[in-house]
């Protein structure tokens, strides 16, 4: 059913595109005129208004109806993105907390490797100096 409707609305926003560009231009901010051109008649105007407006209508239609659909599949509580949002890295800690653990502490990483054999090797000797 989404499929559908998404479809039909790229289509109104295909022709609703299509028909803003090959209206007359006034001439206004854009500082070109209209001349005489194959879409010059006042009827042909007429009918580009009101398949203009006819294709504004369809779409907003669809966004709502897409909007609709949207919200029914979520279930009975809106999720929201700030809902599922990780804890900024710069957030001060809470007092008493314990930090957490390095990413990929205590799984046999290298680093935990390497951290084992140093200290089955007891602390290391003196350099001489030179």
């Amino acid at each position: 059913m989404e499929t559908v409707i998404i479809v039909i609305h790229l289509m109104i926003v295909i022709a609703l595109v299509g028909a803003v560009l090959i209206q007359k231009s006034e001439g206004g901010a854009l500082g070109i005129g209209g001349g005489g051109g194959f879409m010059s008649s006042r009827g042909t105007a007429n009918v580009l208004t009101r398949t203009t407006g006819f294709l504004a209508a369809g779409f907003f239609a669809t966004s709502l109806l897409l909007g609709v659909l949207a919200s029914s599949h979520r279930g009975e509580r809106p999720s929201s993105i700030l809902d599922k949002a990780p804890a900024a890295a710069g957030a001060p800690a809470t007092p008493g907390a314990t930090p957490a653990p390095a990413p990929g502490a205590g799984q046999g990483g290298v680093l935990d490797q390497l951290m084992q054999q140093q200290q089955q090797r007891g602390p290391a000797a003196p350099a001489n100096p030179q």
